[in-house]
């Protein structure tokens, strides 16, 4: 009995002290990833109020693009009604407009 007691204790010892280490190890990385997490949020964090600010500056640059656009729009408009008057005036039957400037000119859009 005591010499299976002899070999049986050394390798639970082993077994146990592996056991531990990959305890211990885990333990480690755990720890480890814990203290990064906060740093890692608050980089993603900064990431994220870039792209934020860089989408508003866009979408302010878009909206300003669009304003321009709908004004130029409207003043051909009426600049092209004009035209169309003085030829009117004139006698001559100017060209019907495409389709979607009828549309623009009932609809405003």
């Amino acid at each position: 009995m005591k010499d299976v007691l002899g070999v049986v204790g050394p390798i639970i010892t082993v077994v146990g002290v592996i056991v531990v280490g990959w305890l211990t190890t885990r333990a480690t990385k755990t720890a480890a990833a814990m203290q990064a997490e906060p740093s890692q949020r608050q980089a993603d964090l900064e990431i994220f109020r870039e792209i934020r600010e860089q989408r508003e500056r866009d979408l302010a640059e878009t909206k300003q693009e669009l304003q321009s656009l709908r004004s130029l729009v409207r003043a051909f408009a009426g600049y092209v009604s004009a035209l169309t008057s003085q030829m009117r005036q004139q006698g001559i039957e100017p060209p019907a407009p495409p389709d979607r400037v009828e549309e623009y000119n009932r609809t405003g859009v």
